[in-house]
């Protein structure tokens, strides 16, 4: 018979991965990312925070006190976008610029990259020297006007993310919406 411990000690480990690889998260996302886990993954984040391993600011887990001061928004955003693919996703982690965050799923590549008003030449050059097997990308935007100024191969869409953590998803400007 396995001990309580034994039981959540991979659940445990999961969620300190995902706090230490991505800094700063809210519950939500932390829910997200382990469906179906919900009660467990709120008992073990009090019991990480009661311990010292992870820090509580607000809604936030942080992997220092300081965590939510020094969030980085885009990869912050970058995780509600892994959330809505979690169910396909074999793997996910950080990603090298201009990557923010990178996963596997289905059998593809993926990378959710930031395109930051003003950036849109220069990510498109980047992105456009891709290696020999480039990744498929999803683009988070912060207006829907950017997609024409942005050339980059190998879309799989464009999105906005709300503060509140809802993802929009668009292929084009002159497509409709998909969710």
């Amino acid at each position: 018979m396995k001990t309580r411990t034994q039981i959540y000690e991979r659940e445990a480990a999961a969620l300190l991965r995902d706090i230490s690889m991505y800094h700063v998260l809210a519950e939500e996302q932390l829910l997200r990312l382990h469906p179906g886990k919900e009660d467990k993954v709120r008992n073990l984040l009090t019991y990480l925070v009661k311990q010292g391993r992870v820090w509580q600011d607000g809604d936030f887990y942080c992997d220092t006190p300081e965590g939510s001061v020094t969030m980085k928004q885009a990869l912050f955003d970058a995780v509600w976008v892994l959330s809505d693919f979690i169910g396909q996703v074999e793997f996910h982690s950080t990603g090298d610029y201009p990557a923010e965050i990178i996963f596997f799923a289905d059998g593809e590549v993926y990378e959710i990259v930031c395109a930051a008003l003003g950036k849109e030449v220069m990510l498109s050059h980047i992105l456009s020297n891709s290696g020999e097997q480039p990744s498929r990308y999803l683009v988070m935007i912060e207006e829907v006007e950017q997609i024409t100024q942005l050339q980059i191969p190998n879309v799989s869409g464009y999105c906005v993310v709300s503060p509140g953590g809802g993802v929009e998803y668009y292929k084009s400007v002159t497509n409709a919406q998909e969710e």
